[in-house]
């Protein structure tokens, strides 16, 4: 029986601000597709995603970490699934579901959770209160119903008042006001409103005071690019009263009366920023039933960001000389660290605090990219992590000073962090030598994956997103590799795209030591660049002008999103024409002399295969004919001799090579009864397989000169089989991967010796697998000292690298 084990897993986080949190021992779990991810970022050997967690049936909205072995997540159906990782148990291949319940009928916006109660917030326009009743399974009762009457919670965010044990909610949302809600018996009771935004509330945190007698201060981001910060205090009426008495300074009453004045003249003024100075006073009751007040007033408010804030996050505190150090990210695309900067009085000599801008990481201008979607720290502060709109990570490293020092003397450096897809990826192909993946995507991009060798010398290779040689502006479906240097890419258009690497992705595969290539292909265009409205990437070939295009300083490590996203670029050399409609399918030749493509078709004329040569890039004979609809999955025998094609109409047909150059039809079958997804040959070109939504995938053989083939065999499967690979390599038994519409894998054997025998090998752990439809499976190629390799890319974004053993 075979093993499994992931060697690679790339997956993007989703584009919810609260999609991704961190626990104290540097887990990070963020919400990917209907995935958790989970991402160790403490691991020394940087290997990014090492395992999802399926269960969701919706998008993930939410993570939380309750504690390092309590998880919680919520998704845009209304479910929230709780997780527990095993005692005693140090692999995180423990997490398992202990509960999931339907919290709302809508989409959950925001969770957090504290001291046994949870609070969710819904699209539905309501945040729910619910008790942890049974820790052991994660069964939550629910307490109470707070309606926000028409409007939607963005945030919200649940903590201990100082010097109490009374619980205190916040709640932003689509309202301009952000609510204060405080524990009461078993109820929350409220709201205070604290007013000063002037666009929705979007993000909130609570900074619990360090020692006695500090305040709580609670951070607020909004859609009008500030963030507000507020202190809650321990409110003492008599202390207040005798020092306005003593000093003569403003009372409450006055200060409301000026408020009410202000805000009157403010209200003609579009646009202002308003300062509160009213103090709010909440009173709340502890669990032994004695109440307390306290005061809410505003503290101070920070400017800096050029659009919407997506996310706040405290700093840890490690120690109580901790400095004060707010995260902010927006959608401006850049990510700040704020905190508090002593000012001295030239003419009193007093010492007051003010806010400051002590870090700014992300892009210049990047507002059009979608910015930032939210932000975390992790290793105890000493990182702080932010992702994208296309979903991928940014990681930020602490490498000298300390927080308990002032911010401004910390250094920071950017290291590598996760990426993937953002939307299902099409199509897979291996290198021929096997150097590296290329994959393809619905978000319009073409990516490079490969394995960089560990310093370790024993120490396994670790995978990374290494380019982004296209991206584009339609949708790409599928893709081949040529040699180590070259692909050839369709769309969801008419042309057909052929790229050439240039010389920055070639220093940097052979100084990451991830291949070796020749010196002929090493003399190339130094970079790639688009031009405005353009599709096509241009080549850049003087070194002089690369500077200003694409300046890879440092070829020894792999480059970050920021620099994948827009640096990675290689050049288009050729477009090929011909089909009627947008493309479909593609593949290539063993000896990658030719390809072959076909388009959308609902009519005969054009449900046809056009062969092309890559020399000149010239179509070779006439159009492939035979078929009535779409042909869905083009594949060359291992000698070339022939091409099969299966399509929608049901059928599969199989062309032959003609001396006087060409393919001529030899054989077809319509034995399927439903749509054939793929097809693949065997390694010794005796057999093929097709795999059809009849949910069957059937083995032909050849009977004599290759111009009648039978079915050997019938592998029935538990869902519509979509995708089919046979193992390159030879030994005693050939393999044969099987992949489904809900994302099993299954693995058959045969002996050559009799191809109608086929063993059911093994089926992939579904925590290894996808859980949606699998496009392709591609075998890696033969290399020396490498284990079997099996990768999948699937509707559901990930991309899989799965060693067999």
């Amino acid at each position: 029986m075979a093993q499994f084990s992931a060697a690679y897993i790339s997956a993007s986080a989703n584009r919810y601000s609260q999609a991704g949190s961190s626990s104290t021992t540097s887990l990070i779990a963020f919400g990917s597709s209907k995935y958790v991810a989970l991402w160790n970022t403490g691991d020394t050997t940087d290997r990014g995603v090492h395992q999802t967690l399926p269960g969701h049936e919706g998008l993930v909205t939410c993570t939380y970490f309750a504690c390092d072995n309590f998880l919680l997540s919520g998704d845009d159906r209304g479910f929230i699934r709780c997780w527990r990782l095993k005692e005693n148990e140090a692999r995180l291949a423990h997490w398992k579901a202990t509960r999931t319940f339907q919290a709302h009928d809508k989409s959950i916006s925001s969770l957090h959770y504290h001291n046994h109660t949870l609070a969710t917030g819904s699209s539905d326009g309501s945040v729910k209160i619910w008790i942890l009743v049974d820790p052991s399974s994660g069964e939550f009762k629910e307490a109470q119903i707070i309606d926000l009457r028409g409007k939607y919670p963005l945030s919200v965010r649940l903590t201990t008042l100082p010097n109490s044990e009374a619980v205190v909610l916040a709640i932003g949302g689509t309202d301009k006001n952000i609510q204060v809600w405080t524990r009461s018996d078993d109820s929350f009771v409220g709201p205070t409103v604290l007013s000063g935004h002037e666009d929705w509330v979007r993000c909130l945190d609570f900074r619990p005071p360090p020692s006695k007698g500090q305040p709580l201060i609670l951070a607020s981001g909004s859609q009008d690019s500030t963030i507000r910060l507020w202190n809650f205090e321990v409110y003492n009426h008599n202390a207040s009263k005798s020092v306005n008495k003593a000093d003569g300074s403003l009372s409450d009453e006055l200060l409301d009366a000026f408020e009410s004045f202000r805000g009157a003249l403010a209200d003609a003024e579009e646009g202002s920023r308003q300062i509160s100075l009213k103090r709010h006073i909440v009173t709340a009751r502890s669990s032994e039933g004695s109440a307390q007040q306290f005061s809410i007033t505003f503290d101070a408010l920070l400017v800096g960001h050029e659009a919407g804030i997506t996310s706040l996050a405290w700093r840890p505190s490690v120690n109580q000389d901790d400095n004060l150090t707010l995260l902010s990210t927006s959608a401006d695309s850049s990510l700040i660290f704020w905190s508090p900067s002593t000012i001295t009085s030239t003419v009193q000599g007093d010492s007051s605090s003010i806010w400051i801008n002590r870090q700014r990481f992300g892009d210049v201008g990047g507002q059009r990219l979608g910015g930032f979607v939210g932000g975390l720290w992790s290793c105890e502060g000493a990182e702080a992590l932010a992702w994208g709109w296309s979903g991928g990570w940014r990681r930020w490293r602490c490498i000298s000073g300390s927080s308990a020092e002032e911010a401004s003397t910390e250094v920071w450096t950017e290291v590598g962090a996760a990426t993937g897809h953002n939307g299902p990826v099409k199509g897979i192909t291996w290198t021929p030598g096997g150097e590296y993946l290329i994959s393809a995507g619905l978000d319009q991009t073409t990516r490079i994956h490969g394995a960089i060798p560990s310093d370790d010398v024993e120490g396994p290779a670790v995978w990374h997103e290494l380019a982004r040689p296209q991206v584009h502006g339609y949708d790409l479906l599928d893709v081949v590799s040529l040699d180590a240097v070259r692909f050839v890419s369709i769309a969801d258009e008419k042309a057909i795209r052929v790229f050439e690497a240039p010389q920055t992705f070639v220093d940097t595969l052979v100084g990451l030591k991830v291949a070796r290539l020749s010196a002929a292909e090493g003399q190339r265009p130094a970079a790639a660049s688009v031009p405005p409205l353009g599709l096509s990437n241009k080549a850049v070939k003087d070194a002089s002008v690369v500077s200003t295009v694409y300046h890879w300083n440092e070829v020894h490590r792999r480059p970050f999103e920021g620099e994948l996203s827009s640096m990675t670029l290689w050049p288009e050399i050729e477009k090929v024409f011909g089909h009627g409609y947008e493309s479909i399918s593609l593949a290539t030749s063993n000896t990658k002399k030719l390809i072959a493509t076909a388009c959308k078709a609902s009519t005969a004329e054009h449900a046809v295969v056009r062969v092309y040569e890559t020399d000149k890039w010239q179509p070779v004979g006439q159009p492939l004919q035979g078929h009535s609809l779409t042909v869905t999955r083009i594949a060359f025998s291992p000698d070339d001799r022939y091409i099969l094609t299966v399509s929608r109409d049901r059928s599969w047909r199989l062309f032959e090579t003609q001396s006087d150059s060409g393919f001529a039809p030899v054989a077809a079958d319509k034995t399927h009864s439903r749509i054939i997804w793929d097809c693949a040959w065997a390694q010794e070109g005796d057999v093929f397989a097709t795999a059809s939504r009849d949910k069957t995938v059937r083995i032909w053989r050849s009977e004599g000169d290759g111009r009648k083939w039978t079915s050997a065999a019938i592998l029935k499967t538990p869902e519509a089989a979509t995708a089919v690979a046979f193992t390159p390599r030879e030994n005693t038994k050939r393999l044969l991967a099987v992949g489904t519409e809900t994302g099993e894998i299954t693995i058959y054997s045969n002996d050559s010796t009799s191809i109608s025998d086929w063993q059911l090998e093994s089926m992939i752990d579904h925590s290894l697998i996808p859980i949606d439809r699998i496009h392709r499976l591609a075998w890696r190629p033969i290399k020396q000292g490498i284990q079997n390799q099996l990768a999948c890319c699937s509707e559901d974004g990930t991309i899989r690298i799965l060693v067999v053993q």
